[in-house]
């Protein structure tokens, strides 16, 4: 199922992602602070896609990433259900988190996510962007960037494995047919 049918649905949940990571406190129409995680977790890389989305976070301490996945997909899913007049869960299960291994799986995953969307470079719902020109304040680039000689060699690492990529895409396409 769809999760965003709109950009409103796109920038609201960036709006979300923004709230939670970046330095300054929101408060809410009763004056109560929104949670933060400003300092305690980093976004890497991102990509809001039509029926998922792929978020490379880095916790100080455990169970921060909980906590705010919990508050994003709950306050998602009231926006969701209220918008479109509709009742019961968004998401089809729990998120699931995959724990990082190395520097090389770190670069590859980040290059994965941008990869996701088949017009990556011209995506306007991931942090390929931020990567490209400066980084918004809630997207760390610079981490992944400093493992590079450039940004130009970054971008030409991501670039370097699209095909391989997109043909890795087709193969389980088809035989998922079988």
């Amino acid at each position: 199922m769809e999760i965003f049918l709109d950009e409103d649905d796109y920038g609201f949940f960036e709006m979300l992602l923004t709230r939670c990571l970046s330095s300054k406190t929101v408060t809410d129409k009763f004056g109560r602070k929104r949670p933060n995680f400003h300092g305690d977790i980093q976004l890497h890389t991102y990509c809001l896609m039509p029926n998922h989305f792929h978020l490379l976070l880095w916790q100080k301490d455990q169970g921060c990433i909980e906590k705010m996945m919990r508050g994003i997909m709950t306050s998602y899913s009231m926006y969701f259900n209220r918008k479109y007049k509709r009742r019961g869960p968004v998401f089809e299960s729990r998120y699931k988190s995959v724990r990082i291994a190395g520097d090389a799986q770190l670069t590859h995953v980040s290059r994965y996510i941008h990869l996701n969307p088949v017009g990556y470079r011209i995506w306007d719902r991931s942090s390929y962007s931020d990567y490209v020109y400066d980084p918004r304040e809630w997207v760390t680039a610079d981490f992944i960037l400093g493992m590079f000689k450039s940004k130009k060699h970054y971008l030409e690492y991501v670039d370097d494995y699209e095909d391989v990529k997109r043909a890795n895409d087709k193969f389980k396409r088809e035989i998922g047919d079988i």
